[in-house]
């Protein structure tokens, strides 16, 4: 079995320490690499080629943010997931706008930890978890008009697609809200995006919040 290989960006190193006992005890994970802050893990992504970089905000020499920028400019990028903490809640939007995939708070359990890092491997984005609605929530900002223009492209049913994408709903709990088949929800969202010009559902969630397509405190389309 193939590990998923994990680049940890941390400037503290008894964190860091912590991190690589959590993943290296897992049979598909390890840890490829470490760097104390964000210009020496775009240094070491080429060489290193991880599958998976975890991120930390706020470090020496160059941030998370502009870490994750260059990272994901780079060819074939690796997927990145933020960890942040309550008092860096401003720069979680910025941070997926850079082209993180998906962000975590510091103080989640590790087998919170362990599934994020394996489902931003797979493709998916973290977005499903409590905390980051709440984080969400907290951030939604005022109506950004090119997100209003942007979603006034889309058809209804794509429409309700983006509010279930900005409710943090997987696509299986979608299909079940939508009453369609799992497939039919896939197409929509793979529509949605390209629609959109966005590149992943966390930025679908993103804009789901600056267009007002979801308000704060709401998970998408009501409950039926």
């Amino acid at each position: 079995m193939n590990r998923i290989r994990v680049l940890l960006v941390e400037d503290q190193a008894l964190v860091r320490a912590g991190l690589r006992m959590v993943l290296d005890a897992q049979p598909d994970l390890t840890v490829a690499g470490e760097a104390g802050d964000g210009l020496d893990a775009v240094q070491q992504v080429p060489r290193l080629r991880p599958d998976v970089v975890l991120m930390d905000v706020r470090m020496p020499v160059l941030d998370g943010i502009e870490a994750t920028r260059r990272i994901t400019a780079l060819p074939g990028p690796p997927k990145v997931l933020i960890l942040t903490t309550y008092d860096l809640d401003e720069h979680v939007l910025a941070a997926i706008r850079a082209g993180a995939t998906g962000f975590l708070l510091k103080d989640a359990p590790p087998e919170q930890l362990l599934a994020a890092l394996r489902t931003v491997h797979d493709g998916d984005a973290v977005l499903a978890a409590s905390a980051t609605r709440r984080l969400l929530n907290r951030l939604a900002p005022p109506l950004d008009e090119s997100a209003v223009r942007a979603v006034a492209t889309l058809t209804a049913r794509e429409r309700e697609i983006l509010a279930e994408l900005g409710g943090g709903r997987s696509n299986a709990e979608i299909a079940t809200r939508l009453t369609v088949a799992e497939g039919t929800v896939k197409t929509h969202v793979s529509n949605v995006l390209t629609k959109l010009g966005i590149r992943d559902r966390a930025q679908a969630v993103v804009l789901a919040y600056e267009s007002g397509v979801v308000r704060p405190g709401e998970r998408g389309t009501p409950d039926r």
